[in-house]
């Protein structure tokens, strides 16, 4: 399996933008917290998340390719597990109206849109460090459509649904996580 080191080389080699670099870090945390919530492989789930936009630069204006050319890049680099590059493909199938398949999938669909949402609550604390939020001020903030409203709270929702954890302990999960790496972060 592709390491950690060599993961990371490609996605610096394809992403410039610091602030997309801390994404990528953001969803590999919370996709090893997870990997661990299930009893997975933390190394695998975590390069599937540190991955997973890691060619945006390059296919923001071809989605139809979004994911598919990291996937391709992991291949060239010597990666034969399908079960990685398909997770790390399945990011852009949204973007042909197809859904998840695996828990790995489902996990990587439902946490990468909260991670916007945890940096946007660090953000508005007067100290925009993730040490200071807790679940509960993210759930005060969740209710608030107009924060962060980008952010598709129906994707997240489906945690509970499709990977059978309650939505309080998927914020937690991934809270968790991040906090864990708020340096890298710059959080």
């Amino acid at each position: 399996m592709i390491t950690r080191e060599k993961a990371l080389g490609l996605l610096h080699k394809h992403m410039q933008s610091i602030n997309l670099r801390r994404h990528c870090y953001s969803v590999e945390a919370v996709m090893r917290g997870l990997a661990k919530h299930f009893g997975e492989d933390e190394e695998k789930w975590g390069i599937v998340g540190l991955l997973h936009d890691g060619d945006y630069e390059a296919t923001k204006d071809d989605l139809a390719n979004h994911a598919k050319k990291m996937a391709n890049w992991v291949r060239e680099a010597g990666e034969d597990d399908p079960e990685l590059l398909e997770s790390i493909e399945s990011h852009g199938w949204f973007h042909e109206g197809k859904l998840p398949q695996t828990r790995m999938q489902w996990s990587l669909y439902c946490c990468d849109e909260l991670t916007g949402l945890i940096v946007a609550v660090a953000l508005v604390r007067p100290d925009k460090k993730l040490a200071s939020v807790a679940v509960d001020s993210i759930s005060a903030k969740w209710k608030q459509k107009a924060f962060a409203g980008g952010v598709d709270r129906d994707q997240i929702e489906l945690c509970e649904k499709q990977l059978g954890i309650a939505l309080a302990d998927f914020i937690e999960i991934a809270l968790v996580s991040m906090q864990a790496i708020s340096s890298d972060l710059g959080l």
